[in-house]
């Protein structure tokens, strides 16, 4: 079988896990990569012995015809981008946060369904090792009746004037910040551990001064399924590991016959009810790439959906959901009341 050709858009800090991740990808050949700075894609492109590169995307994806079109740019150039991909039927993946705003993805979707193309969104922390054994863990009982969950996200690198500039400068300038970029990720964990949600009471606020949005909060997530989940998130804060990027924070889920949790070096442990001892448990996974090799996870599992190996996850038009439950969090911190989910 002929390898999937895959063209890449942007060249910036996070791109470097999705094209380092390609690269190891036996059935997949790393064809163009393009950025507005041509310098840039060059370096890309001599790290990864990626053929051909280009600053303009309309003549790299005219010349190259890619199979796959991987659009890793910041959330404004998106749609646009997604219109290009769009307008040459080719299949797409895009980064995270996905758009600028629900208007705008569901303006994306409605492109790309127009076009029959395949659009993913690359949500990669549902597939992080330790998210995923946790759902294994549930779905074997080893913690009973799931009753609630909290995650303490601690990545501990914005503070001060030069927070983010040194690895993606533009997160200064997001108006919606927390939610919008980091905190969908956990939306989209929670959703992937619990189902889906019915409302959500949020409080949300700035620390630093010198960006535009929102980096601390707590939001309450009801679940259809009886359980409730915490989000407490401050980007000022820290936790204990040795990457603090790696998990970005730590877990518990509680339920009737135990508990499971998460710890900053990808850790699981287990505690029986009625215990006072934790057991740790044994899962296999790498520390390579992001954060346990998760963005290799969704990149292979996008090319066996395209190979005809499984289903998808994360396709664009279910993504939409975390987006309508993002909305409902910002309109609950800026009214402060219990907001339901649109479905």
């Amino acid at each position: 079988m002929a390898k999937l050709r895959v063209a890449t858009i942007g060249a910036g800090y996070f791109s470097q896990f999705h094209h380092d991740a390609w690269s190891r990808i036996e059935d997949v050949a790393l064809i163009a990569v393009c950025d507005r700075d041509r310098a840039k894609a060059a370096a890309f492109a001599k790290r990864w012995a990626i053929p051909a590169t280009y600053d303009d995307v309309a003549t790299m994806l005219d010349r190259e015809r890619p199979d796959l079109v991987d659009i890793a740019t910041p959330p404004a150039t998106h749609l646009e981008l997604i219109r290009e991909t769009a307008a040459r039927g080719l299949a797409t993946i895009c980064q995270k946060a996905f758009c600028r705003s629900l208007l705008e993805a569901e303006e994306a979707v409605a492109v790309a369904e127009k076009a029959g193309i395949l659009l993913v969104v690359h949500e990669n922390f549902r597939f992080q090792p330790w998210h995923q054994e946790i759902r294994r863990q549930i779905d074997a009982s080893a913690i009973g009746e799931p009753y609630q969950a909290t995650f303490r996200l601690r990545p501990g690198d914005g503070q001060g004037p030069r927070a983010y500039l040194d690895r993606q400068p533009y997160f200064q300038q997001m108006e919606r910040f927390l939610v919008h970029e980091t905190g969908i990720h956990l939306i989209d964990t929670f959703r992937f551990l619990f189902g889906e949600v019915d409302a959500v009471l949020a409080r949300l606020r700035r620390l630093n001064a010198a960006i535009a949005g929102e980096d601390a909060g707590i939001i309450l997530f009801e679940f259809a399924s009886g359980v409730r989940a915490l989000f407490d998130g401050n980007r000022l804060a820290d936790h204990m590991a040795d990457d603090r990027r790696l998990t970005m924070g730590e877990m518990l889920i509680e339920g009737s016959s135990g508990m499971i949790r998460l710890d900053g070096y990808g850790r699981l442990f287990h505690r029986a009810f009625g215990e006072n001892e934790e057991r740790e448990i044994a899962y296999p996974w790498e520390n390579a790439g992001f954060a346990g090799d998760s963005v290799l996870r969704l990149q292979r599992h996008v090319v066996d959906h395209l190979r005809g190996r499984g289903p998808l996850h994360n396709a664009a038009r279910a993504y939409l959901t975390n987006l309508r439950i993002e909305e409902a969090v910002y309109a609950s911190s800026a009214s402060g009341a219990l907001r339901p989910v649109r479905r």
